[in-house]
Order: C-alpha cells, then sequence, then structure tokens
C-alpha cells in the first residue's frame, strides 16, 4: 500500500461534512458496539462519492437517447444514440463514483469509425436509482445489460470499462460473455486491497474490516478474490487491451500489469502523467482503444 494511494482515497471520501461525520461516527461505534460500526461500515463502503445528484444535472445532446432499466432493486440507465445502427455494439462501462458523461470522448471516438457505443450507468451512479451498489453488482449489471442488448438483436462486439468497472468486466468476460475483444482502463487488482484502504481511511480496525468484507461476501454469494487476475485472467480468451498510467494513484500501475499478464492474449500500453481519470479523454488513449476496436 503506497501513501499516494490513502491519500487519494481519503480525498474521495472527504468531499462533504457528512462523511466526516459517518468517520467519527464509526469510530465511536466500534468501541460502543461493534456490530453496528460493520453495519455503518459496510453501507457507506457500497455508497459512491461525490453524490449522484452531482452528475444527473449534465445536458446531454438531442441525438442521445437515455433509457431507464429496471434492475434488482434500483436501475441502471443506458445511453445510445441513432448512429451505425447495424454496427457492432461496444458497452461503454464507468467506474466506482463514475458517470456515463465520462466516457463521451470515447464514444465520440468510436463512432467515427462506425462503431455503435452504448454507455452504460450503474445502480447508485448518474441517473440511476438505488443508494449503494459494489463490485458483484456492477458485474451482474454487465451481464444483463449484454443479454438484453443480445435479446434486441443487437451484436456486442466489445466492452470497454473503467476502473472497477474493468474489474468486474474481467470477471463477466472469464464467465463466457461472447465478444470480440475487452479493454480494461486502470483497472484494480485487488478488491480486498481497497477494504484495506478504506479501513485505514476510517479508522477501522482489522477486525471491522474483515468483518465488512465478509458481510458483503456472504449477502452477494461471492468471495472478492474471484475478481482478482489470477482468478479470471486464464479464463478470458479475447483479445484484450490493458491501459493503465505510471502515476495513477487510485489503482496502482502494477494493477494493469497484473491483469495484462494473467490474460493470454493481452496487451499492455502504459501512460505516463494521466493519473486514473485523464486518460478517458487523452487523445492518444483514445486512437490506441479505437485502432484495437476498429
Amino acid at each position: 500500500m503506497t501513501r499516494n494511494s490513502v491519500e487519494a482515497t481519503a480525498a474521495f471520501y472527504n468531499t462533504s461534512p457528512i462523511t466526516r461525520l459517518f468517520r467519527w461516527g464509526l469510530g465511536a461505534s466500534q468501541r460502543l458496539w461493534p456490530a453496528l460500526a460493520v453495519r455503518m461500515a459496510y453501507r457507506l463502503f457500497g455508497t459512491p462519492l461525490p453524490p449522484r445528484w452531482l452528475t444527473r444535472r449534465r445536458a446531454w445532446t438531442a441525438d442521445w437517447a437515455i433509457s431507464a432499466w429496471p434492475f434488482e432493486n434500483a436501475s441502471i440507465t443506458l445511453y445510445t444514440r441513432p448512429v451505425a445502427p447495424h454496427g457492432p455494439v461496444v458497452l461503454l462501462v464507468h467506474g466506482w463514483g463514475g458517470h456515463a458523461g465520462q466516457m463521451l470522448a470515447l464514444a465520440d471516438s468510436l463512432q467515427a469509425q462506425g462503431l455503435r457505443a452504448v454507455i452504460l450507468e450503474m445502480p447508485a451512479h448518474g441517473r440511476s436509482t438505488g443508494p449503494t451498489s459494489n463490485l458483484p453488482q456492477f458485474a451482474r449489471a454487465i451481464e444483463y445489460t449484454a443479454a438484453r442488448l443480445q435479446q434486441q438483436g443487437f451484436r456486442l462486439d466489445a466492452v470497454v470499462a473503467h476502473s472497477l468497472g474493468a474489474n468486474a468486466a474481467a470477471f463477466v468476460a472469464s464467465r463466457g460473455l461472447a465478444l470480440r475483444k475487452l479493454v480494461l482502463l486502470a483497472p484494480p487488482a485487488s478488491p480486498h486491497e481497497y477494504t484495506r484502504l478504506f479501513a485505514e481511511v476510517f479508522g477501522l480496525s482489522e477486525r471491522t474490516r474483515a468483518a465488512m468484507q465478509t458481510r458483503l461476501e456472504t449477502r452477494e454469494g461471492i468471495l472478492m478474490p474471484q475478481f482478482e487476475p489470477q482468478a479470471v485472467g486464464s479464463r478470458i480468451s479475447q483479445a484484450t487491451l490493458v491501459v493503465h498510467d505510471r502515476r495513477d494513484s487510485i489503482n496502482r500501475f502494477v494493477d494493469g500489469v497484473a491483469f495484462s499478464l494473467a490474460i493470454p492474449r493481452a496487451r499492455l500500453f502504459a501512460t505516463h502523467d494521466l493519473g486514473h481519470r485523464r486518460i478517458l479523454k487523452d487523445r492518444a488513449v483514445l486512437q490506441e482503444v479505437t485502432a484495437f476496436l476498429a
């Protein structure tokens, strides 16, 4: 664990007085009511920040169609454009705390090559409903969206996913989702490592952190190590492009390297000084991803 990662995680959660108050409450409840502390930590861990209402106001041009699909106890939102209607579909997936607008530059780049970009916005993010989400739900949402698109007659050609969305996309690909290609942008290699960062930022004991992770795993019916590169890599048959910046302070560069080494047909495209999110708009990255998918 690097100090940069801890600082970035702290900044991510220190966006409002409410979260700071929640952190104080966690510390107090650990001493007075440990079971409550686990429930509180579980809830906060599953709450995307910044709040989704901050990104709901984004103006979308009239050529975008926005559809809400009920999903589990929440909803997902699909953004599509009537361009290349019979062309192959590329599903674009944002990361934790992200939103559909972050994938617009890539959608434009793909459209210029005749590919139909469909952006998926996860539960509890952007316009989608639901108070919380998590990595297993991200994976289920990708599988569900892919199935519905195929049922509607579209051919899903590729998935391009960022950060936690990339982690989920790799897992789904390893389960046999029919794709020609996969692009992982700044993927995290260890969900367990992120729980440790979360625990350090909020001053959680290892006992509370472990109980929080167990609560997540038992509720979702899956163990976190099942999402790691060594668990999914050998089962991903698609040609895969991994893009990761060497100075990414959210997900370490070695995480991207781990995926590129674990997936048999993967290639790593390393960038410099773009960080975690600027890779989504960088011209060289857009060109690399578009050329890979064309």
